[in-house]
């Protein structure tokens, strides 16, 4: 079963709730034990023993769906800060904020034997489907009809759909999601999985579920909205989820890697850390965050062509901690 990113409702408040209850009882601490536990703690943030994405691993993104040149190049941009050196980013960075996800390769036993994660993104690897070859109103077994239509092998597969395209359980639980799939192309004679995530624009149907902080939420404690710093609030949003998504994929890509809770509705590296984007952050306030001069818009990080995002705090599990980059 495929992970989500719970709607906004919830990870303001029945999740953080849960994160802080677990720091009081000590329980996300990370198991420093070699030896397995008879019966592991479900409210525990650990690693359970599966691989993690390694080596270079291709970014194919899938449009589906009407997309303006600015919203694409809102996504692209933040894909290739992903891949680019720390050193040539204005601090804090993109790439800063994904070389955090190394601290799981370190601390993951059976990842130590392997290579570390390169992730590779190319402007072709990129498929159009402004047509709506499916319709505007999909089912998961269609947005994973979808995913298979890119590379399948070392591959991350991300399906974007537009802000007119309904998907099975949008808004009402969740605003993306991760998964594997088998995959149909043989490498050396063995049919093995990819990954997928799926990410859609929730501006036009629920941008207070899944564009918060750009947006008020519909429930819990009312503070004004931040200025996106895309000037795009749907498609702001779709970074902060793809953001979360792409920290999920790779630290559990296949159910058995990093994750809290049960195996079916896990929270990953992004989701243990829920609406926390800077240092002081609470329940309705997304944290001490930049602000730019010119546009009044709240970010914390800095991509490529001097682009702004705003990205979600990570578990550290070397502190057990969440870790903000402001």
């Amino acid at each position: 079963m495929a992970s989500t990113i719970p709607i906004r409702i919830t990870m303001h408040i029945l999740l953080l709730a849960l994160f802080l209850i677990n720091f009081v009882s000590e329980g996300r601490m990370l198991s420093t034990s070699g030896q397995a536990q008879e019966q592991e703690d479900p409210m525990v943030f650990q690693y359970h023993n599966g691989p993690l994405l390694t080596g270079k691993i291709s970014i194919n993104l899938i449009w589906y769906g009407k997309f303006n040149p600015s919203q694409k190049a809102i996504i692209t941009d933040f894909i290739t800060s992903l891949s680019q050196s720390s050193q040539l980013q204005v601090q804090p960075s993109v790439a800063t904020w994904w070389n955090n996800i190394e601290k799981y390769y370190y601390t993951s036993i059976k990842s130590k034997k392997s290579s570390s994660l390169q992730l590779i993104f190319l402007g072709h690897n990129q498929i159009f489907d402004e047509n709506y070859s499916l319709g505007k109103s999909l089912k998961m077994q269609q947005i994973e009809e979808l995913a298979t239509k890119g590379n399948q092998i070392n591959a991350i597969n991300i399906v974007l759909t537009s802000s007119d395209v309904t998907v099975e359980g949008f808004c009402s639980s969740k605003c993306g999601t991760h998964g594997s799939l088998n995959s149909k192309t043989a490498t050396k004679g063995k049919y093995t999985k990819f990954a997928y995530i799926w990410v859609g624009n929730s501006e036009n149907q629920c941008p207070g579920q899944c564009a918060w902080p750009f947006h008020q939420p519909i429930y819990g404690p009312q503070s004004p909205s931040l200025v996106a710093p895309n000037n795009d609030v749907g498609m702001d949003g779709m970074i902060i989820n793809l953001a979360s998504l792409l920290a999920g994929t790779v630290t559990n890509p296949f159910k058995n890697g990093y994750f809290q809770g049960p195996a079916d509705a896990p929270l990953e590296a992004a989701a243990a850390c829920p609406g926390i984007y800077g240092k002081g952050a609470y329940p309705g306030y997304a944290g001490d965050l930049l602000i730019d001069a010119t546009t009044g818009a709240s970010y914390n990080a800095h991509g490529s062509n001097a682009r702004e995002y705003l990205l979600p705090a990570l578990y550290d599990p070397s502190t057990s901690t969440c870790s903000t980059l402001v």
